[in-house]
């Protein structure tokens, strides 16, 4: 048989080799020159290859720069740690974060008292900033926009011409300023008086009543008023007073201060006189912003160069990083303190159930509220009794030992340490655990810690049912101790509704970054904000109504016992 090459040797002739031949009339047919031919096609192959190699690792050098242009960077500084997260800008997904404790730098000089170094404060964020930066291998160049979300309420003074603080920051739990809120409330003829301007009762736990007790016990700060050097703020002020040089606040923590209008979101005159603050204190109070725009470029520290483009308090911040954008959604964070909020729409709607009516957000001018109600005792509770009982190593073991066993037999915690808040506003109340008999042990304690946070949580469920006229049917949780199975369980029953948890829990830091992604123009509004893709993990009712009811009437019991026991000795 020929095994035709058809290669042309002349003009009119082809050579044509025989199968097993071994040389004939066309040399590019002979064994050696195919040989080259095929060493020739395996180097073009391989480099072929290497190119085809080199291509693909610069588009992914190329693309790992552009995700690293899409940082959205979320400050999130609280009432135990300040802690910064890098989120990517296109998804919303967490890229990094570092988180630096701050128990050491809280102080309790007195019973009820409660105060942080401002100072602290300052450095952990920039630790915090430092190291989630350095995880992620990313710069602050990197970052298209700064979110920031604080503990609300919780107070600093300081001098606009140091910078430096006059006093310990306040945190919003502390309660020393009883004394003046009684008077106050004496005085302005109750405890609502400022409620149909402010949303907000007269409390400790707000932040003009603490800037008043500041004014009066500390000499430094009435000192900078009469010079005019005295600057006010809540925790984003002083954090953006720091690293900006500005002084501005924004609606959300603002509204938590008994001195703003909350219609119209500007400081009112008559508020602030009402308090027994002079008119000179308007030049201490910062700027009101929205919660999503430009607030400044940051100056210093790991950040330097980035934009701070969203201010949320904290409370707020996970509402939006729970997605609650329509009237109705209803979310609880499950943290230092236990917080319910609820969206209630453009309008503030006013509580007649001892909610406060106050501001949820103002994104891109369209302010919208929330009725919210808090537990001052959640995990400071579960702390409490882990450090200063040790019944406990860990605060997650306590959720073991409620799971061992199916029931408290009758005993009930109410973690009224400085009080009571929404929907009773009881500040004479104190802690009890009521109940007990011989049969009890650490188990059945456990469980009254937990249920009692989850009972306490339920009436103020109830109290935004009875306001909206809704009863949620969903219920959407967040914060660490959220964690907790059995809490989880204890609040469906309780409350008899479903309880839904994201596989995400810090939406509170999330929430920071999606106001910075609207203020920097990442997002052009909220419906460009991307969804949870995230699993959620569901807790439906496993009691039924007359056992719940049984609960409750117990609960009320357990709550009145603690009335008055602050005025004891």
């Amino acid at each position: 048989a020929l095994l035709a090459c058809f290669r042309t040797v002349q003009p009119t002739r082809l050579c044509f080799a025989s199968a097993g031949a071994i040389y004939h009339s066309h040399l590019a047919c002979t064994p050696s020159a195919q040989r080259l031919v095929r060493r020739k096609a395996a180097f073009k192959l391989r480099s072929q290859i290497r190119a085809a190699r080199k291509m693909l690792l610069a588009r992914a050098l190329r693309r790992q720069t552009t995700r690293s242009l899409s940082y959205l960077a979320s400050i999130d500084q609280g009432t135990s740690s300040s802690r910064v997260i890098l989120y990517d800008a296109e998804s919303l997904a967490p890229v990094a974060s570092h988180q630096v404790e701050l128990q050491s730098a809280t102080t309790t000089p007195e019973p009820g008292w409660s105060q942080m170094d401002p100072a602290a404060i300052l450095a952990s964020v920039d630790e915090a900033a430092k190291g989630a930066l350095e995880k992620a291998n990313a710069s602050a160049k990197d970052v298209v926009g700064v979110g920031i979300t604080n503990q609300r309420e919780s107070t600093v003074c300081w001098d606009s011409k140091t910078g430096d603080a006059l006093y310990d920051c306040i945190l919003w739990h502390d309660a020393r300023t009883r004394d003046v809120s009684q008077a106050l409330q004496e005085r302005l003829g109750g405890i609502d008086s400022l409620r149909s301007v402010t949303g907000l009762p007269i409390s400790t736990y707000f932040s003009g009543v603490k800037l008043k007790w500041l004014l009066d016990e500390v000499p430094s700060v009435r000192n900078a008023l009469e010079r005019g050097s005295l600057r006010f703020g809540t925790v984003d002020t002083w954090l953006m007073q720091h690293l900006t040089g500005n002084h501005v606040t924004d609606f959300t923590n603002a509204s938590r201060t008994l001195m703003m209008d909350l219609e119209k979101g500007t400081w009112d005159a008559e508020c602030i006189e009402a308090l027994g603050l002079p008119s000179t204190m308007i030049t201490a109070l910062p700027t009101i912003k929205g919660c999503a725009e430009p607030l400044g470029v940051i100056n210093k520290g790991p950040l330097k160069g980035c934009k701070i483009t969203g201010v949320l308090g904290d409370q707020m911040a996970a509402t939006v990083g729970q997605r609650c954008f329509q009237v109705g959604d209803a979310k609880v964070t499950f943290g230092t303190g236990a917080f319910l909020l609820t969206n209630a729409g453009t309008k503030p709607v006013p509580s007649k159930h001892g909610l406060l009516s106050t501001a949820l957000y103002d994104f891109h001018g369209q302010k919208t509220y929330a009725l919210e109600g808090a537990v001052a005792c959640c995990a400071v509770g579960l702390n409490w009794f882990r450090d200063s009982l040790g019944l406990v190593k860990t605060a997650p073991e306590l959720s073991d030992l409620a799971a061992s066993v199916e029931s408290t037999e009758g005993a009930y915690f109410v973690s009224a340490f400085s009080g009571l808040l929404a929907p009773r506003w009881r500040d004479d109340a104190r802690a009890a655990l009521v109940g007990l008999t011989l049969a009890h042990d650490k188990r059945h304690i456990a469980r009254a810690v937990l249920e009692g946070v989850a009972l306490q949580c339920n009436d103020v469920i109830q109290a935004m049912a009875e306001d909206t006229s809704n009863d949620a049917a969903t219920l959407y949780v967040d914060g660490g101790v959220a964690q907790s199975d059995v809490l989880l369980q204890m609040q469906a029953d309780c409350a008899g509704i479903e309880v839904a948890r994201p596989s995400d829990v810090e939406t509170t830091a999330l929430g920071a970054a999606v106001a910075a992604g609207l203020g920097s123009g990442v997002f052009g509004s909220l419906e460009a904000v991307p969804i949870d893709t995230g699993g959620t993990t569901r807790f439906a009712p496993l009691i039924g109504e007359e056992a719940r009811a049984a609960k409750l009437e117990s609960w009320r019991a357990a709550v009145e016992a603690t009335y008055g026991w602050a005025d004891r000795g």
